[in-house]
């Protein structure tokens, strides 16, 4: 039963995971999150119209002094806008200013104001969500594999892969101005459970295999499951990356920012299901084994 020896590398795992997640970190304590009008309060406005060109009424809604905060393609034909506050006469004054630059009056499909109020229940909302996610999921392996461990490991892989996710945000919202939105929140909460879904496959081959050897040392139980799912995780999750990669290229420009999110995400939970998860309990074990 010859496997691959994954536990004599964990310091380079580590170090992989700190590269990737204190430039995240200390951006999020630095600058924090960009957020959308979805989390400050602010309008939304779409519109529709053959020929919109989206530079052209940026300089537009910028001549007049609008308070533009963002602008994004929806679809061939439509564009979002969003502002800090969009009375209904500015709104007007905007449309036929538009409608004598393409020569048609565009259609509003969408007109919604949304203030802080609703954007700090939603705040309040995803972290009480992202709460009892993780309870549930300790509770759920602690019941699965009778040792804490498990569960803790689970929930630190779970940390891992949120740190990054929401890191890389900061950074793209420093450099980039990309927002976060509610759609964030929804690419969040999915890589959790992404994350802890690989991660149970490689403790339960753990499992399995400390029933079937119970001599053999943990280490080399450890490298053995490592080695005989890793091919397995890596295939199940290039499906999901190329989809995705897809989606981020040629996808619409408002759900470009959440598939991107979910990239990020399932690169950083296929990495780390194996790659953290596993060396976080091995680790673990020979703690407290010592005491």
């Amino acid at each position: 039963m010859n496997s691959i020896k994954w536990t004599k590398l964990n310091w380079l795992f580590f170090t992989v995971s700190a590269l990737f997640i204190l430039p995240g970190v200390y951006s999020l304590i630095r600058w924090g999150l960009k957020p959308s009008v979805d989390f400050t309060g602010g309008t939304l406005l779409e519109i529709s119209a053959d020929g919109l060109n989206r530079q052209e009424v940026t300089e537009l809604i910028e001549g007049k002094g609008l308070g533009l905060k963002s602008i994004q393609s929806s679809g061939d034909r439509s564009l979002l806008l969003r502002f800090d506050s969009l009375e209904e006469a500015s709104k007007n004054e905007l449309l036929s200013s538009i409608g004598e630059n393409y020569g048609n009056l565009p259609e509003v499909v969408r007109w919604e104001f949304l203030g802080p109020a609703l954007g700090q229940e939603l705040l309040t909302k995803t972290g009480i969500s992202i709460l009892l996610a993780v309870l549930v999921v300790l509770i759920y392996i602690n019941f699965q594999f009778k040792e804490k461990a498990f569960g803790i490991c689970a929930i630190l892989a779970m940390l891992h892969d949120s740190l990054i996710l929401l890191g890389s945000f900061s950074l793209l919202g420093r450099f980039f101005g990309v927002e976060v939105d509610s759609l964030f929140v929804t690419a969040v909460l999915t890589i959790l459970s992404f994350s802890v879904h690989d991660t149970v496959v490689v403790y339960d081959r753990i499992r399995e295999l400390s029933r079937i050897n119970p001599k053999m040392a943990f280490e080399e139980i450890s490298d053995l499951a490592v080695s005989q799912t890793l091919v397995r995780s890596i295939n199940n999750s290039l499906t999901i990356i190329f989809m995705l990669i897809a989606l981020v290229w040629l996808g619409g420009e408002t759900i470009r920012n959440f598939t991107l999110a979910l990239l990020i995400g399932t690169v950083a939970g296929t990495y780390s299901s194996t790659f953290t998860a596993v060396p976080l309990l091995v680790v673990w074990k020979k703690i407290f084994k010592r005491k």
